[in-house]
């Protein structure tokens, strides 16, 4: 019995010739009938409306860049007048500081006045000795030191700013109202005045009455004129 030799019994495989042949690949599709080409002012279209977009953007970041300088305007004034109101504020508080300080001083000094006075008429009598000197030059120092100033002297004019008169009384030797006495000194802090000076007042001599005329007829006691 004869076999068929194997590998025969299939038919060899036969290469398309379409397929092999390289012309095929590289030549260009052509449309097929009833495609739609593209329209001609298509891709001028499509830049137009790119350029309309970038214009719309250009137009939007203009805006934006507007308004953020008017912010950046709005709120450096607003930083300006807020320097503006903190510096009056420090300086309201500084004289007001001051100020507090002259009337705290002041109140303090005021109390002292009765003592200095005590201080005062003990010297005038001669009895401002030893320890209790040493005592009260050192109160009179520190009172100095915190701007107390004694004022009021014989022979000033009369002030009533600062002058209160207790005694009046009149004098040839004077030629306008004139502290005669002192009977108090007053003090001051500064320019303010924390007690008057209490002083006694002359005033010059009033004048006498009035002569009668040069040429008058005078008259006798019963009424009379008296003729030559």
């Amino acid at each position: 019995m004869t076999q068929d030799p194997q590998g025969f019994d299939k038919e060899p495989e036969v290469p398309d010739a379409e397929a092999a042949t390289p012309e095929a690949e590289s030549e260009p599709r052509v449309p097929e009938a009833g495609g739609e080409a593209p329209a001609p002012g298509a891709a001028e279209g499509q830049e137009d409306g790119e350029l309309s977009a970038a214009q719309a953007a250009e137009v939007a970041l203009t805006a934006q860049l507007d308004q953020a300088r008017t912010a950046l305007h709005e709120r450096t004034q607003d930083l300006q007048r807020l320097q503006a109101e903190f510096q009056n504020y420090r300086r309201r508080v500084e004289r007001d500081r001051v100020a507090v300080k002259e009337v705290a001083v002041a109140n303090l000094l005021t109390e002292l006045l009765p003592v200095l006075d005590d201080i005062g008429r003990a010297r005038d009598h001669g009895e401002l000795v030893g320890g209790f000197k040493q005592v009260a030059e050192s109160l009179e120092t520190v009172a100095a030191k915190m701007g107390l100033a004694q004022f009021g002297k014989e022979g000033e004019p009369f002030d009533p700013t600062v002058h209160e008169a207790l005694m009046h009384s009149y004098s040839p030797d004077v030629t306008e109202t004139t502290c005669v006495q002192i009977l108090q000194p007053g003090y001051r802090i500064g320019e303010r005045t924390i007690r008057p000076a209490r002083v006694g007042v002359a005033e010059p001599q009033p004048g006498k009455a009035a002569e009668p005329e040069d040429g008058a007829p005078e008259q006798d006691d019963d009424g009379g004129s008296d003729e030559g």
